[in-house]
């Protein structure tokens, strides 16, 4: 059975409108053999979640809505509110992390990511997830 889970990958929900940040944050990722699904906006993230990832990347800065609200909005509804989300932001001014916590945020990585950190970060999250 454990073989089997292994077998299985990981799926990450990375939110930005940056295509840019966006194709960096999936080529470090899927090089550590995460499945990945992008979003462009908050209105696109909204159904990307519908795809039951195990954990989601929200920028803050999103056209339609913004990452505060969506994650707002995810973590209403029963079906979404187990899975974690993690700002990925340029937002690092004093009260952004709290903000970011607030709206339902489990962590908070700042931009620019580390590329070297980011998939330790990752693993740290969803670590966490599964102990919870």
């Amino acid at each position: 059975m454990e073989e089997i889970k292994k077998s299985i990958p990981i799926k990450i929900l990375v939110v930005d409108d940056n295509r840019d940040n966006r194709e960096l944050v999936v080529k470090v990722l899927k090089s550590r053999g995460y499945e990945m699904v992008e979003a462009i906006d908050g209105e696109d993230a909204l159904q990307k979640a519908e795809e039951r990832p195990s954990l989601i990347l929200m920028d803050i800065s999103l056209p339609k809505i913004d990452g505060y609200e969506v994650t707002r909005r995810l973590k209403m509804h029963e079906e979404y509110r187990d899975i974690p989300v993690v700002a990925l932001t340029a937002h690092v001014m004093k009260g952004d992390k709290e903000r970011a916590i607030e709206a339902g945020c489990v962590g908070y990585i700042p931009k620019p990511i580390d590329v070297h950190e980011l998939p330790e970060q990752i693993k740290h999250y969803l670590d966490d997830q599964l102990k919870g």
